[in-house]
Protein backbone atom coordinates (compact mmCIF):
# COMPACT_ATOMS: atom_id res chain seq x y z
CA UNK A 1 0.00 0.00 0.00
CA UNK A 2 1.50 3.16 -1.06
CA UNK A 3 0.14 7.02 -0.83
CA UNK A 4 -0.30 9.69 0.86
CA UNK A 5 -2.31 9.62 4.25
CA UNK A 6 -5.81 11.58 3.57
CA UNK A 7 -5.56 10.81 0.16
CA UNK A 8 -5.63 6.95 0.14
CA UNK A 9 -9.34 5.59 -0.42
CA UNK A 10 -10.67 3.74 2.38
CA UNK A 11 -11.17 0.42 -0.01
CA UNK A 12 -7.33 0.28 0.42
CA UNK A 13 -7.30 0.03 3.96
CA UNK A 14 -10.25 -2.51 4.38
CA UNK A 15 -11.56 -4.82 1.48
CA UNK A 16 -14.98 -4.22 3.76
CA UNK A 17 -15.69 -1.31 1.71
CA UNK A 18 -14.89 -2.91 -1.67
CA UNK A 19 -12.13 -3.84 -4.17
CA UNK A 20 -9.55 -1.56 -5.05
CA UNK A 21 -10.19 -0.20 -8.54
CA UNK A 22 -10.44 2.77 -11.07
CA UNK A 23 -12.83 4.60 -8.19
CA UNK A 24 -9.81 4.64 -5.65
CA UNK A 25 -8.16 7.09 -7.85
CA UNK A 26 -11.94 8.97 -7.83
CA UNK A 27 -11.26 8.88 -4.13
CA UNK A 28 -7.40 10.96 -4.30
CA UNK A 29 -8.75 12.99 -6.94
CA UNK A 30 -11.21 14.19 -4.59
CA UNK A 31 -9.66 15.07 -2.11
CA UNK A 32 -7.37 16.69 -4.20
CA UNK A 33 -10.20 18.64 -5.37
CA UNK A 34 -10.99 19.90 -2.15
CA UNK A 35 -7.51 21.01 -1.04
CA UNK A 36 -7.43 23.15 -4.48
CA UNK A 37 -10.35 24.61 -3.70
CA UNK A 38 -8.57 25.95 -0.27
CA UNK A 39 -11.54 24.43 1.89
CA UNK A 40 -9.13 22.79 4.35
CA UNK A 41 -6.78 26.24 4.76
CA UNK A 42 -9.96 28.07 6.85
CA UNK A 43 -10.01 25.97 9.27
CA UNK A 44 -9.71 27.29 12.50
CA UNK A 45 -7.48 24.97 14.97
CA UNK A 46 -8.34 26.60 18.12
CA UNK A 47 -12.56 26.82 17.43
CA UNK A 48 -12.55 23.08 15.47
CA UNK A 49 -9.90 21.19 17.55
CA UNK A 50 -9.38 19.75 13.91
CA UNK A 51 -6.22 18.08 14.82
CA UNK A 52 -8.40 14.96 15.89
CA UNK A 53 -10.86 15.77 13.02
CA UNK A 54 -11.30 14.10 9.57
CA UNK A 55 -11.35 16.66 6.90
CA UNK A 56 -14.33 15.56 5.23
CA UNK A 57 -16.15 15.72 8.53
CA UNK A 58 -14.98 18.97 9.28
CA UNK A 59 -16.48 20.60 5.65
CA UNK A 60 -20.14 18.46 6.25
CA UNK A 61 -20.37 20.28 9.67
CA UNK A 62 -19.86 23.71 8.29
CA UNK A 63 -22.27 22.95 5.72
CA UNK A 64 -24.44 21.41 7.70
CA UNK A 65 -24.65 24.75 9.72
CA UNK A 66 -24.35 27.25 7.19
CA UNK A 67 -27.08 25.62 5.27
CA UNK A 68 -25.80 24.50 3.08
CA UNK A 69 -23.20 26.93 2.54
CA UNK A 70 -19.07 27.47 3.72
CA UNK A 71 -16.96 29.88 3.57
CA UNK A 72 -14.40 29.98 1.19
CA UNK A 73 -11.35 32.59 1.29
CA UNK A 74 -9.97 34.84 -1.51
CA UNK A 75 -13.61 34.43 -3.51
CA UNK A 76 -13.28 37.60 -5.39
CA UNK A 77 -16.67 37.61 -7.63
CA UNK A 78 -19.85 35.22 -8.39
CA UNK A 79 -18.11 33.37 -11.12
CA UNK A 80 -15.20 31.95 -8.82
CA UNK A 81 -17.65 31.43 -6.58
CA UNK A 82 -19.74 29.08 -8.52
CA UNK A 83 -16.54 27.32 -9.47
CA UNK A 84 -15.17 26.81 -5.97
CA UNK A 85 -19.02 25.41 -4.95
CA UNK A 86 -18.71 22.96 -7.49
CA UNK A 87 -15.24 21.37 -7.10
CA UNK A 88 -16.30 21.61 -3.28
CA UNK A 89 -20.24 19.03 -4.37
CA UNK A 90 -17.66 17.49 -6.67
CA UNK A 91 -14.92 16.60 -4.56
CA UNK A 92 -17.74 15.95 -1.92
CA UNK A 93 -18.86 13.07 -4.28
CA UNK A 94 -15.57 11.59 -5.14
CA UNK A 95 -14.78 10.74 -1.17
CA UNK A 96 -17.76 8.86 -0.23
CA UNK A 97 -16.66 5.64 2.10
CA UNK A 98 -18.11 3.01 -0.70
CA UNK A 99 -16.90 3.01 -4.02
CA UNK A 100 -20.24 1.83 -5.95
CA UNK A 101 -21.17 5.41 -4.28
CA UNK A 102 -18.17 7.44 -6.26
CA UNK A 103 -18.98 8.64 -9.95
CA UNK A 104 -16.56 7.59 -12.39
CA UNK A 105 -13.90 9.80 -13.17
CA UNK A 106 -15.76 10.40 -16.96
CA UNK A 107 -19.46 11.80 -14.61
CA UNK A 108 -16.46 14.01 -12.35
CA UNK A 109 -16.10 15.94 -15.63
CA UNK A 110 -19.36 15.95 -16.68
CA UNK A 111 -20.15 17.20 -13.25
CA UNK A 112 -17.03 19.93 -13.16
CA UNK A 113 -18.53 21.07 -16.56
CA UNK A 114 -22.20 21.21 -15.91
CA UNK A 115 -24.20 23.40 -14.21
CA UNK A 116 -23.69 23.76 -10.55
CA UNK A 117 -27.40 24.07 -9.62
CA UNK A 118 -28.24 20.83 -11.09
CA UNK A 119 -25.68 19.28 -8.57
CA UNK A 120 -26.98 18.19 -5.18
CA UNK A 121 -24.61 17.81 -1.98
CA UNK A 122 -24.08 13.61 -0.97
CA UNK A 123 -24.82 12.38 2.09
CA UNK A 124 -22.11 12.47 4.55
CA UNK A 125 -20.00 9.22 4.09
CA UNK A 126 -19.82 6.86 7.21
CA UNK A 127 -16.64 5.39 8.18
CA UNK A 128 -18.52 3.25 10.82
CA UNK A 129 -18.73 0.67 8.23
CA UNK A 130 -15.59 -0.68 9.01
CA UNK A 131 -16.03 -1.96 12.66
CA UNK A 132 -19.64 -3.15 12.03
CA UNK A 133 -18.57 -6.06 9.59
CA UNK A 134 -15.60 -7.51 11.77
CA UNK A 135 -18.47 -7.98 14.73
CA UNK A 136 -20.00 -10.16 12.30
CA UNK A 137 -17.40 -12.68 11.78
CA UNK A 138 -16.34 -12.56 15.59
CA UNK A 139 -15.05 -16.08 16.32
CA UNK A 140 -16.77 -15.47 20.24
Amino acid sequence: MRGTPGYIAPEIFSRNFGGVSHKSDVYSYGMMILEMIGAKNNINEEVDNCSSKYFPDWIYDRLELNADQIELADISDEVEEESRRKMLIVGLWCIQTHPSDRPSIKRVLEMLEGNVKSLRIPTRPLLKSIEEPLKTFSTT
